[in-house]
């Protein structure tokens, strides 16, 4: 139940009563807890459900975030980072705190490789998705080695574990603000989409959504003996034992320093950058980790004994995703063939041959912008598909649609458009002035259709990823728009 004024709403949450924002159309509960915050006693402890508060709670603004500081200076995504310790919480957009007839839920998990991202980005922002009835709750949860380091004497995957009492939140408090927990979709993109799969996999997820959709995801899958050498590394690196009591004797902004991704530098060398993609393509050392117990399994060995199976999955990716950087450089690529740089990614003969084949006449420099963008996103659509052969339907799209600031359809670049906010000053940064409202209607459109009656719009796959629809200036769907990410998927 929930009470309105001009300006501010109030919900009633078992917890305790929470004050948000009335805006047009819709009201906005910012930062509201789901467990304690992680940090002295609790610090790389599972999460602990929040104690019930007195009186009513302001939910106005942002809580801070889990990200200490953004993956990189500029990224695509505006993530504001927001201090303080209070970082377990969710953001509810609502059309209507109270009523009798509920609505679709959308739950979404950011993305940031795990170790960065930002629940308080305007993009994620629910207002569309309340126009169009659907109730819309963004996710903050632990990120680095805070969420995903191995610690041997505390519980493993604690960012996953976030993520679990997070649903249970929406399952148990959604309804007063008029969602509907029996009609959960679990949403994410990049780390996020990765979070979605890794979910949908999960023993202990099972109950807790309907439905999935899955946008460029790469999930972690980090084998636990390459989880125990990155803390064994790291504890040496700052000279304590590799235990709970150790790495909690060191602050957090130092065990941030100490696990730090490297920048690429700023002129880097054709060998800079090929190491770069071969190191990108060789998987992630924090994220959800198969320690046989929380995860059991890798995402892909989940699939194929029939995880999941019963949710219907949406998934797809954007044509370009990581091209960018090759791209910015292709300078260096100048004296370069195909051949050869497929030989220094570490292509077998074999399979660069087919590789090449599937991309005829390509620059070396787009060469490389699709095969990492295959090898990292692509080629995850092609397989996850094939070892849904059987299950609920899956859907699959590839956003083509490329910016007019980059000339590509890179990574990020579809997540405007699926939330609808093209009007925002970052998103004209990023995908140019002049957007095509009606592809961002295309997109939008379907997560609400997949949200509300779980059918995005178009026929299904079954156990390869035809049809694709093509979300494009002109969208529809299409043959043959993953061929060069089947080749590495074959393999």
């Amino acid at each position: 139940m929930s009470t309105t004024t001009d300006r501010h709403v109030v919900g009633e949450t078992s917890r305790g009563a929470v004050r948000g924002a009335w805006r047009e159309g819709s009201a906005a509960f910012l930062g509201i807890p789901f467990a304690e915050p992680p940090f002295g006693d609790l610090r790389l402890l599972a999460p602990v459900r929040r104690a019930p508060w007195p009186g009513v709670r302001d939910a106005l603004v942002h809580a801070p975030t889990p990200q200490r500081r953004a993956l990189a200076e500029v990224t695509t995504i505006p993530e504001p980072s927001i201090p303080g310790e209070d970082v377990l919480t969710v953001d509810v957009f609502t059309p209507q705190p109270s009523g009798t007839d509920l609505l679709p839920v959308l739950v979404y998990v950011h993305g940031g490789g795990f170790v960065a991202g930002s629940p308080a980005s305007p993009w994620y922002d629910g207002a569309a998705f309340n126009r169009d009835g659907v109730v819309t709750v963004t996710v903050s949860y632990r990120l680095g080695f805070e969420g995903f380091g191995w610690v041997p004497d505390a519980p493993a995957n604690r960012g996953v574990l976030d993520w679990l009492l997070a649903l249970e939140w929406v399952r148990e408090e959604i309804s007063a603000f008029g969602g509907d927990p029996r009609r959960v979709t679990i949403a994410g993109q990049s780390a996020g989409g990765g979070a979605v799969l890794t979910l949908l996999t999960l023993p202990r997820a099972r109950g807790l959504f309907a439905r999935a959709l899955c946008m460029s995801g790469s999930p972690g899958d980090v084998p636990l003996a390459a989880a125990q050498a990155t803390t064994g590394a790291l504890a040496a690196r700052l000279g304590v034992p590799a235990d709970r009591a150790g790495i909690c004797a060191v602050a957090e902004a130092d065990l941030i320093e100490a696990t730090d991704w490297v920048q690429p530098p700023p002129d880097p060398s054709l060998d800079d950058l090929l190491g770069g993609m071969r190191a990108m393509a060789g998987g992630r050392s924090l994220g959800p980790v198969v320690d046989g117990d929380l995860v059991p399994w890798t995402v892909s060995e989940g699939l194929r004994v029939g995880a999941g199976s019963d949710v219907p999955l949406l998934m797809g990716s954007t044509r370009g995703e990581f091209s960018r950087v090759p791209l910015l450089f292709r300078r260096l690529f100048d004296d370069a063939t195909v051949p050869g740089v497929l030989d220094r990614l570490g292509l077998p003969p074999e399979l660069a041959a087919r590789y090449a084949a599937a991309l005829p006449g390509s620059h070396p420099a787009e060469v490389v912008g699709q095969y990492i963008s295959d090898a990292v996103f692509r080629r995850r659509v092609v397989e996850w598909a094939a070892l849904r052969r059987g299950a609920a339907p899956t859907w699959v799209y590839d956003f083509a649609w490329p910016s007019t600031v980059s000339g590509i359809a890179e990574h990020c670049l579809d997540v405007p458009f699926a939330f609808d906010l093209l009007d925002d000053p970052d998103v004209t940064r990023v995908a140019g002035p002049d957007a095509p409202q009606s592809l961002a209607d295309a997109v939008h459109g379907a997560v609400v259709a997949f949200a509300t009656d779980g059918d995005p719009g178009w026929p299904s796959c079954s156990g390869d990823t035809e049809p694709v629809m093509v979300f494009d200036a002109v969208s529809g769907t299409a043959p043959g728009r993953y061929d060069s990410a089947r080749v590495l998927a074959a393999r």
